[in-house]
């Protein structure tokens, strides 16, 4: 857990946990030629005792030698911005804290007081409210920056040292109420299961470690599929390849799903429940079929990906009219269309990036608009009608993006499906003399 010469920063609270955390960092200071801070949090809950505790942390350390940083929090306001509730919004923010003095800092470890009961607490709890081996591995020793020296010591056996080094101690009241689930497990059920089982906590400490590395191992298969499957990625959002998706097997399934929250900062919020109803989705659901799961996450099957993503769907742009030449912008698609009039025709015409038209067919202005009940065009290349509906389906344009497909139409006729199809009415002829140009540009100001 510890290197030689680390900047340690401990989360110091005035409690058992993290002043037993405090003494026994400040014994191996020597030995491994540590620099110490401290930091306490005052979440704005208790004002009273926060007054107490600032008074007391500050009394250890500067017996110790330590640099104490007392600092506050509005957890309030973080709530109502955030709608979390007041636990998860205090755990929140502590860690940003945390971060943020680390980065100030330059601070190599992180330091926190968590100890074998709470490690006990911790899968219960995840055990009565639904998890799988990952919960059930508890709270890491070590992850990233963060240590946690004390998590396979009992609460009694940090009581006693306490009390053998005559270190005082304070009671957070909090813990007291039961308000909380933790609270209310720690202080009805722990003491009752310790009757039946009174090395209950050594036994689920020993439970979550082998938790802890099988689930090692089998991240690394998850990071293996995952190489296979990602068709793109950004902070916010992840597509995957729907085929191999749909035959990988449930526990691995799960288990990349929980990466791929993780990844665009929603893991948390998600439960197991939702996780499954994605799994349904994959191996059930038709395309075109969309979740709207907690923590605005929307999870689309498509024709031949999976969608993952907090950003904000496409709804469409708004019409409007064409002139030509010139440009209109479709912010909402983040494309600019370009229309040119010449005596050529524009070389390299796919007629889905760029198009080209007979003028003397069309009537301006042209308009550019969304999908409509009942749109029809008759497919270059293809000689018969169609309706516009069955195109999509034939080209697998899943459903949620329909509405972004710019249809551009003369009078009542459709002329261009942009990015996919022109109509062959509109065509040129071998009796063409003037030629409108057509091409879809990237927005670079979108």
């Amino acid at each position: 857990m510890l290197s030689e010469g680390d900047i340690v920063l401990i989360g110091l609270s005035g409690g058992t946990d993290s002043v037993c955390l405090t003494i026994i960092l400040d014994k191996l200071r020597d030995n491994f030629n540590l620099s110490l801070y401290a930091v306490y949090i005052n979440h704005g809950l208790r004002p009273d005792e926060n007054v107490q505790e600032i008074s007391s942390c500050r009394s250890l350390c500067d017996r110790l030698g330590i640099r104490f940083i007392p600092k506050s929090i509005n957890l309030e306001e973080y709530v109502r911005e955030n709608n979390l509730n007041l636990q998860e919004a205090a755990r929140d923010m502590r860690y940003k804290m945390f971060d943020k003095m680390c980065e100030e800092l330059k601070v190599t470890k992180l330091a926190l007081g968590h100890h074998a009961d709470d490690q006990a607490e911790t899968v219960l709890m995840r055990l009565i409210r639904g998890s799988g081996r990952r919960g059930m591995s508890g709270i890491p020793p070590v992850r990233g920056n963060i240590i946690r020296p004390l998590i396979d010591i009992k609460r009694e056996e940090i009581e006693a040292y306490l009390a053998d080094v005559n270190e005082p101690f304070l009671t957070d009241s909090s813990n007291l109420k039961e308000d909380y689930f933790r609270n209310w497990l720690r202080q009805n059920i722990m003491p009752e299961i310790k009757k039946q089982n009174p090395s209950f906590v050594d036994s689920v400490v020993k439970s979550a470690e082998i938790f802890r590395d099988e689930d090692a191992y089998l991240e690394v298969i998850v990071t293996k599929t995952l190489m296979r499957l990602i068709t793109r990625k950004t902070d916010n959002s992840i597509e995957l390849f729907l085929v191999p998706l749909e035959n990988i097997e449930k526990p691995i399934l799960r288990r990349i799903m929980r990466r791929v929250l993780s990844e665009i900062g929603v893991d948390r919020g998600i439960d197991l429940g939702h996780v499954d109803d994605i799994l349904r989705l994959i191996k059930e659901n038709q395309s075109g079929d969309m979740l709207n799961l907690p923590k605005g996450l929307r999870v689309v099957k498509k024709y031949s990906t999976l969608l993952l993503t907090t950003e904000e769907l496409s709804s469409g742009f708004t019409p409007c009219a064409f002139e030509v030449p010139g440009k209109v912008t479709l912010e909402e698609a983040g494309i600019v269309i370009n229309a040119e009039v010449s005596e050529t025709s524009q070389d390299g015409c796919d007629g889905k990036m760029t198009a080209v038209l007979d003028y003397d067919r069309l009537v301006f202005p042209l308009y550019i608009r969304m999908r409509e009940d009942g749109d029809y065009f008759y497919p270059a290349g293809f000689g018969m009608r169609k309706k516009l509906q069955d195109f999509f389906v034939d080209c697998k344009v899943p459903h949620d993006e329909r509405d972004s497909v710019p249809i551009i139409v003369s009078g009542e006729d459709i002329v261009w499906i942009a990015g996919y199809r022109m109509d062959a009415r509109f065509t040129p002829k071998d009796d063409t003399r003037k030629f409108l140009n057509l091409s879809i540009l990237r927005d670079e100001t979108s």
